[in-house]
């Protein structure tokens, strides 16, 4: 197990999960916020590029983790790069959907 193993699980496994809310909301039919949107991660993108999006997301995640998540090092570290991902997903796209402009904005508040 080397750092790198984990940093790969880590961001695999934040990138699968990144897939799963621009992937549903394509499927539904609904726009999202995704970075080709005007401005990046606040506008709303039609339910095509949230699939691009979520495609991307999920075959790059894939190949992260492609070779599997063998050690323990790297199941804890798969899980918290899973966890915080899910942490800031909730932030940014709970703050877009209510009429907010996500960590962006909060950005230059603070």
């Amino acid at each position: 197990m080397s750092l790198l193993s984990i940093v790969r699980s880590a961001a695999g496994a934040a990138l699968l999960l990144n897939a799963v809310p621009h992937g549903v909301k394509a499927i539904q039919g609904e726009p999202f916020p995704s970075p080709f949107a005007n401005p990046p991660g606040v506008g709303m993108s039609p339910p095509a590029a949230n699939v691009v999006w979520s495609a991307i997301n999920a075959t790059l995640g894939s190949l992260l983790i492609g070779r599997g998540v063998r050690t323990v090092g790297e199941r804890i570290a798969a899980g918290l790069g899973a966890l915080g991902m899910a942490f800031v997903l909730a932030a940014q796209f709970g703050d877009v959907m209510r009429g907010g402009t996500g960590l962006a904005g909060r950005r230059a508040k603070g």
